[in-house]
């Protein structure tokens, strides 16, 4: 029998963020397209850039952050220590192995494969 390991999958700040913007169920479309063991995680520096983005930003971009913040702390999601720029933080993660999910089209350039993204607004896609 063979055993699946427990996949990490991080999320980009975009990523959270559009379940704000977006009216996306952000958890239930992971679980959708993701048909293996995984666990959720966010870095400490997406944390503090929604903290920044709810402090600093107005109308839709602060509600979305704050969303975003009490949903990652109503589900749990395990924060990973950052200290580096959260993008070179989760090109790391993912030639370690990882998964990130990001909408940011210039990170996704140098992520290793496979990644997931948010397609539409509507979905997540796994990218192989």
């Amino acid at each position: 029998m063979k055993t699946t390991r427990t996949k990490t999958i991080i999320l980009d700040t975009n990523a959270v963020m559009a379940v704000g913007e977006q009216k996306l169920d952000l958890f239930l479309e992971i679980e959708k397209s993701c048909l293996f063991p995984y666990k959720l995680a966010v870095l400490s520096g997406t944390i503090d850039e929604l903290k920044r983005i709810q402090l600093e930003q107005r109308g839709k971009y602060k509600i979305a952050a704050a969303i975003a913040l009490k949903l990652l702390e109503i589900k749990k999601v395990q924060v990973i220590p950052s200290t580096d720029f959260v993008d070179d933080e989760l090109v790391g993660h993912s030639h370690q192995g990882r998964l990130v999910l990001t909408q940011d089209k210039e990170l996704k350039k140098h992520l290793k494969k496979p990644y997931l993204t948010i397609r539409q607004g509507k979905k997540v896609l796994l990218v192989e």
